[in-house]
């Protein structure tokens, strides 16, 4: 804050006009004609010094008085029109104050005097004028043109938030909140502890004065449960690891407990070294339902101390195979304790099982019937995954009938095909999360000796070494452009065939993972039938929502994204029914206490306690008002002058 002073002003300069009156006494003086009275002496030459000296000190305490009267009459005057001294001209400029209050969860950590946020909010109650206007906005709340007075209540009951904007971002929403007169004088304070997320970048703007303060905690350390997985799994149990992160000084022995509901299961201890992670784990049976949290204790941080998770009753996935061709490989990829697979013969086809489907595979027919091209369309329509895999003589118009259905290309005939390598692997496909670890360039590629070609065939799953697809997936619906079967490819001997049937099997229906991000866009399945405006809710406690979804083959998608806003175990129902559990745990970025060095940035806008800045701005405003000092200089004049009346002679 730069202090930029001016001269002396006048509140009611007009009054200065009755400084003219001062002539009256001027003119008086210089026109009062005195004669003195003559005596006769016998011999007046003695007399002659006496009376010039008599003369010359009456004129002088003349003007002397003169002088004293001028001067306190002016006094007056200027007292009258109330002279002061100011920063800038506050008494003609109006002042505009929007002031940002950061209600992150960093805004937890101690500070000398308390919780950083809680000390912010009473030192803005102490020293920001009650019934000054302001406007203060958080990550959450604004209050716009508003006075300290009137959102006390709000102000001191005010949550910490997931929620944490940029610096850019707030200096753009605080200048939205300012008026658009131009000869008012505009302060906008970020308050914040300024955490490091990404680095900082601001623009200046003329229009208003950006002020810092930033808050700084007492010490950085802090202890957080960071994530959760399932690290093993068997038939009997099920090893749950718990990874822990430490931004600060080491620390020993952390205890680690693992609860079911508010039943505590299991306990174990954690060492953490400096800016350093460590995991725990904890084994619980297989196919248990579990309702659980994990939590530490810590004294920094609160809303990283626990995290949610569930473990639901495993949800098998309903996959049907219509065969031509042999389907011993789909029965060792869709094994019972997470699939339930039928497996028929096209002629043999239960056509009332298809809607009840969540994935089909047509396996190597040589033609598609038209019921079941019908039954497919209805499907694909609901929201079911489909599988195509052509025979090496198939009847491509009934194909192509299919492919016009699911917005692929024409499956076109290649005369005089010759064996083709499969070379191209497109990595970053959503069927290859965590399969592999890096880009395989020794891979024993997989090869097929007859293949057909698809007309404007792109975003490949696998190519051919020519650059011809073989694997392609277009909402849902994954194509091969060649049979798989012993005689015409080797794919079913590689490697990839297990990730990319086991995966388009787990993603035709979307199950609930271990947790959420809360405020983040998250999808996933709930098996379930609704009837006709039947729809799902979310619940826990007093929050209820309703998501975003879809009904399709026998299950519900559901999206969330700015609900649920607490963390937690919530329950979803339909109507009164708990169809199962889901848990949701806030973003843990907050966690590192690292943070910017803003007075280094903005050294002369950077201040580093809010009392501090607002007493100071307080004074820049405030007005030196002179008025009684003229007043006294009013009065000091006349005694002055009494004097010269009682003493010069």
């Amino acid at each position: 804050m730069t202090n930029v002073y001016l001269g002396m002003q006048f509140k009611y300069p007009e009054v200065l006009y009755a400084l003219l009156l001062l002539l009256i006494p001027i003119l008086v003086h210089l026109f009062q004609l005195r004669r003195f009275e003559k005596t006769s002496f016998t011999n007046v030459k003695f007399l002659q010094n006496v009376i010039l000296q008599t003369r010359k000190s009456s004129q002088l305490k003349k003007w002397l008085i003169l002088c004293m009267r001028l001067l306190a009459m002016a006094a007056l005057v200027i007292a009258f029109a109330q002279p002061y001294f100011a920063n800038r001209d506050i008494v003609k400029t109006e002042n505009e104050t929007v002031i940002y209050l950061d209600n992150s969860f960093s805004m937890q950590t101690k500070g000398e005097k308390g919780a950083l946020l809680k000390r912010a909010v009473q030192e803005l109650l102490n020293t920001v004028p009650e019934d000054e206007e302001v406007s203060i906005f958080t990550n959450t709340e604004t209050y716009k043109n508003t006075t300290i007075k009137s959102i006390r209540n709000e102000l001191l009951q005010l949550n910490y938030s997931n929620q944490q904007e940029a610096i850019p971002a707030l200096i753009l929403k605080g200048r939205k909140l300012f008026s658009k007169q131009q000869n008012s004088v505009k302060n906008l304070i970020l308050i914040s502890d300024f955490q490091q997320q990404e680095q900082l970048s601001v623009q200046s703007d003329s229009t208003f004065n950006t002020n810092y303060i930033q808050l700084k905690p007492a010490n950085a350390n802090n202890i957080a449960l960071d994530s959760l997985y399932i690290a093993e799994q068997d038939a009997s149990s099920i090893t749950i690891a718990v990874t822990l992160k430490n931004s600060g000084i080491p620390v020993q022995d952390i205890p680690v407990s693992l609860y079911d509901g508010g039943s505590l299961i299991a306990k174990s201890s954690v060492n953490l070294d400096t800016q350093n992670t460590s995991e725990v784990t904890f084994s619980i049976p297989s196919n248990k339902v579990i309702q659980g949290s994990i939590k530490i204790d810590d004294n920094s941080l609160q809303f990283d101390n626990e995290l949610f998770f569930n473990i639901n009753t495993p949800e098998k996935i309903n996959v049907l195979a219509v065969n031509e061709a042999d389907d011993e490989f789909l029965k060792k990829l869709y094994t019972n304790d997470e699939f339930n697979l039928i497996s028929a013969p096209v002629n043999q086809l239960n056509y009332n099982a298809i809607t009840t489907q969540q994935l089909i595979i047509l396996n190597e027919l040589k033609t598609i019937p038209n019921p079941l091209l019908t039954a497919l369309r209805s499907f694909k329509q609901n929201g079911g995954s489909l599988i195509i895999i052509p025979a090496k003589e198939s009847n491509l118009t009934t194909y192509n009938q299919l492919l016009q259905a699911a917005s692929f290309g024409r499956f076109q005939e290649i005369p005089n095909v010759t064996e083709k390598k499969i070379t191209n692997i497109n990595f970053s496909h959503p069927l290859f999360t965590n399969v592999f670890e890096k880009k395989v360039t020794n891979f024993q590629y997989p090869k097929v000796n007859h293949y057909v070609a698809l007309e404007n065939a792109n975003a490949a799953i696998l190519q051919l070494e020519n650059n011809a697809p073989f694997l392609l997936e277009k909402n849902n619906t994954y194509l091969f452009t060649a049979a798989i079967n012993n005689e015409n490819s080797n794919f079913k001997s590689t490697p990839l065939i297990v990730p990319i049937f086991y995966n388009i099997g787990k993603n035709s229906l979307q199950l609930t993972n271990l947790y959420y991000t809360v405020g983040k866009e998250n999808t996933f399945d709930v098996q379930t039938s609704l009837s006709q405006d039947a729809v799902l809710t979310i619940a826990k406690e007093s929050e209820k929502f309703i998501p975003l979804q879809q009904t399709a083959n026998n299950k519900v998608r559901l999206t969330t994204d700015e609900f649920p806003t607490v963390a937690g175990i919530y329950n979803i129902k339909n109507q009164n029914t708990v169809l199962q559990q889901i848990s949701y745990n806030f973003d843990r970025k907050e966690s590192s206490l690292q943070y910017h060095n803003i007075a280094n940035l903005y050294p002369e806008n950077t201040h580093t306690t809010v009392a501090q800045f607002f007493e100071d701005l307080k004074n820049e405003q405030s007005v030196a008002s002179l008025w009684k000092w003229f007043v006294i200089f009013a009065l000091l004049f006349l005694c002055i002058e009494i004097l010269i009346l009682k003493f010069v002679k």
